[in-house]
């Protein structure tokens, strides 16, 4: 055998062994799709709802601005992954005047309220979590029915 058979062989070999172990690997897991519900109270006072669609491994953000204004209302992150059949969330908030931070965990359907102000009823969140493809979120959205049943005059 001759030297260039045997590096063409070694080449050969070498792609096949990582031909192996890019299919034999672990398989990444497909991004779910969540729907959040959040209430934001500041001080007791209702001063957000948003209600947003995401995916694990992906951050969405939103944030609200009056029309012309330099500064927003608002500014969301969260940042959700899953970890088997828990959804873990960091989830940022900053209003003009106050800012905070935490970490969760939920689960599908779960509704928590955390408290992200220096003192309690300062910033608090009600957040609701769910996968988009449940018959519990056809069922919070009304996809379930026909059309006709649902009428014409429902508010979204």
């Amino acid at each position: 055998m001759t030297r260039s058979t045997l590096i063409k062989k070694a080449w050969l070999g070498l792609a096949l062994v990582a031909l192996a172990y890019i299919m034999g690997g672990p398989r990444q897991a497909q991004a779910e799709p969540l729907y959040f519900a959040l209430e934001v109270r500041r001080e007791g006072r209702l001063v957000a709802q948003p209600k947003l669609l995401g995916e694990t491994g992906r951050t969405v953000r939103a944030e609200r601005r009056k029309p012309g204004a330099s500064e927003p209302d608002y500014r969301l992150v969260l940042t959700p992954t899953a970890e088997g059949e828990t959804f873990h969330l960091e989830l940022d908030l900053m209003l003009p005047e106050v800012k905070g931070h935490s970490e969760l965990a939920l689960l599908h359907g779960q509704e928590r309220r955390v408290q992200l102000g220096r003192y309690p009823g300062d910033l608090e969140v009600s957040l609701l979590l769910m996968k988009v493809d449940s018959p519990e979120f056809r069922a919070l959205m009304d996809l379930a029915a026909e059309p006709e049943d649902r009428g014409s005059g429902r508010a979204i």
